[in-house]
């Protein structure tokens, strides 16, 4: 008992020495944010802001909170790069959604030119914790990346004194613009968290997450109605002082004031991700699920009762589908976001580490790889024994299946490609992120025709696995256009924004019917693929909410599989255009749904969840 007296007695004056530290030694640092180098003004503004810093005596070190970069390419992370580093002061980075969305290396050139995508470290009593948000490759709500969460817990579990002050650093909100905010407040309110700073909405303003105050900082850039500028931060007596600094010199009145002497409200709650959804089909079931440690950013394919996937701990892996049970694991240099395709007993997958890679599906053994000089995102595509692939190098290759040798490459791509590429009779056709549709000469590479609609590189048709028949091909693009054009010709049949949509595409297995998402309306639309006008067959009101994940739409036999941005799998009968069933395996993006036999499908979510689900005893009733 007096043991336990004095261990008490011990952390209580700890934490009254940790607290009386933090009161007595102020801190003082600089919060910029969103500087968005490659736009405009952006490396101008950060260089301003930068020299500004450079002459204040008092900055302790600068946090820098994301969106660093316009769209993450290597150019544009080596300018930011080469102006931070005239900082006379330490300085602390995490990405934004602009890193990682639009990053043509996959999210591994950030920790390549700054050392880091997370950090943590102590000052004046504070533990400072900062984490990489998301979303990573896909269109989606931020998500902090299963590794980066893995990170976190292992941090707050080590903190060095018991009651340690705690200040979190991410790119968003801890609200439902990040997809596991529950998850990051769950950890932080599990030990002293006294704030979280973060910025994406350009704007000062203060929150509350669960009691958890929040401050956002401005955008680093410069607008018709403000100059450049970022915020200086003091701690002191027990509260942090948040005052706008114009990066011409100019320090503003506090605007913000944050006590920090009190705990975080642990009594209160939002509500969590609802999955009582699940109840409402209870004849869906999991048959067996998996969870990685990392996120997985790619569709399956599969071969017999062998699955391949990949994710971003840099794995291929292949699963027994009736199991689960992995057969085999391979690992590459760099994260992956290629999905893998599979012919005969080959598995083709790229890597952001700059290969290809061909293995054998039974081992898992590498029978050969093909080395690039960039990263690759994009997807490969197998005919007979040609692999079509492009990269993130400006090239679009055709390789030989057998020996991994080059056929042909076509290196004229505008930016880099991230889809998975479609084969018809006599073209392979694929979009980039150059505002640029492409249909090549199937056999040796020459470009037929293209496409260059698009006027901002945000609306390229790139992330859409697009779909093609009766002579021609449909595309869906972020410009929220459904596109049909001439296969032969790249002649615009028709271009059609009256049902919203986004990157989502699929097409029915006999070729007559195309379905898409609706990103607002939350409908399921099919068209009519014989038509020379869009025309719409039938439309479900699926209730899907606002819907921007690029994942493809399945259709197996009775059923069309409708993956969502929410986590869940809607399954829509296809004759009477009705909902059948609702789950939710997740509050992550669903990346793809692989059929597998009458009953069954494997789902996988970017939070690296897998989940094998059936429905064989699903009621014939359908819900509309």
């Amino acid at each position: 008992m007096k043991k336990l007296y004095y261990r008490i007695a011990l952390a209580l004056l700890i934490l009254l020495a940790t607290l009386a530290v933090v009161t007595a030694q102020s801190i003082h640092f600089a919060h910029v944010t969103d500087t968005h180098v490659g736009c405009q003004s952006g490396a101008e503004d950060l260089s301003l802001t930068v020299k500004d810093i450079n002459r204040q005596t008092d900055i302790d070190f600068v946090l820098l909170t994301g969106d660093i970069t316009e769209f993450g390419s290597d150019t544009e992370l080596l300018q930011a790069r080469k102006i931070i580093d005239r900082l006379n002061k330490p300085w602390y980075i995490v990405p934004g959604n602009h890193d990682s969305k639009w990053s043509e290396s996959g999210n591994n050139s950030f920790v390549k030119t700054f050392g880091s995508e997370r950090f943590s470290f102590l000052k004046s009593g504070i533990q400072f914790i900062g984490t990489a948000s998301g979303p990573n490759m896909r269109m989606a709500p931020g998500l902090v990346p299963r590794e980066q969460i893995l990170f976190l817990d292992s941090v707050l579990t080590h903190l060095e004194l018991p009651g340690q002050p705690v200040i979190f650093v991410n790119h968003y909100p801890l609200d439902e613009s990040l997809a596991n905010w529950y998850t990051v407040i769950d950890l932080l309110k599990k030990v002293n968290i006294k704030a979280t700073l973060l910025g994406h909405g350009h704007t000062n303003k203060l929150y509350n997450f669960e009691g958890i105050p929040g401050v956002m900082g401005r955008s680093n850039l410069k607008t018709a109605k403000a100059e450049p500028g970022y915020n200086l931060v003091t701690i002191e007596k027990d509260t942090m002082f948040y005052q706008e600094r114009l990066s011409a010199g100019k320090t503003l009145q506090t605007w913000c004031k944050v006590p920090l002497n009190s705990k975080a409200g642990i009594s209160q709650k939002w509500p969590r991700p609802d999955y009582s959804v699940n109840n409402q089909y209870p004849r869906v079931k999991a048959v067996w699920s998996v969870r990685e440690n990392s996120d997985i950013g790619t569709g399956f394919s599969l071969r017999g009762n062998v699955g391949v996937y990949a994710n971003t701990a840099g794995e291929i892996i292949a699963i027994n589908t009736r199991t689960g049970e992995k057969k085999w694991t391979f690992r590459s240099g760099g994260k992956i976001y290629s999905t893998p395709a599979i012919n005969g007993g080959k598995v083709i997958c790229a890597s952001t580490d700059q290969n290809i890679y061909c293995l054998d599906i039974k081992s898992g053994q590498l029978i050969w790889k093909f080395p690039t000089h960039k990263p690759i995102v994009a997807s490969p595509a197998i005919e007979n024994n040609s692999v079509f692939i492009g990269s993130s190098e400006g090239i679009f290759r055709c390789i030989d299946l057998m020996s991994g040798k080059l056929v042909w490459k076509f290196d004229s791509v505008k930016n880099f490609t991230e889809c998975r590429p479609l084969i018809l009779s006599k073209i392979v056709c694929f979009g980039s992120w150059g505002n640029t549709f492409y249909a090549l000469n199937k056999s040796d590479g020459k470009l037929l025709w293209k496409r260059e609609k698009y006027s901002n590189r945000m609306l390229s048709p790139a992330a859409v696995w697009p779909v093609a028949s009766n002579g021609k091909i449909f595309l869906v693009a972020p410009d929220r256009h459904m596109t049909a054009l001439d296969e032969n010709t790249g002649r615009e049949i028709w271009d059609s924004g009256k049902y919203s949509c986004r990157e989502s595409i699929g097409i029915s297995t006999d070729g007559k019917i195309v379905y898409i998402k609706n990103m607002s309306e939350g409908n399921i639309d099919a068209f009519y693929s014989t038509t020379e006008d869009q025309k719409l067959v039938w439309e479900c009101k699926a209730d899907l909410g606002y819907e921007i994940a690029p994942s493809p739409i399945v259709e197996s036999g009775e059923f069309v599989f409708i993956p969502t941005t929410s986590g869940i799998v809607v399954a829509v009968d296809r004759k009477t255009h009705l909902v059948v069933w609702k789950h939710k395996i997740s509050n992550a993006l669903i990346n793809s749904v692989l059929p597998i036999g009458k009953h069954k499908i494997i789902v996988s979510a970017m939070d690296g969840r897998v989940e094998c689900l059936s429905f064989k005893r699903i009621l014939k009733k359908a819900k509309g």
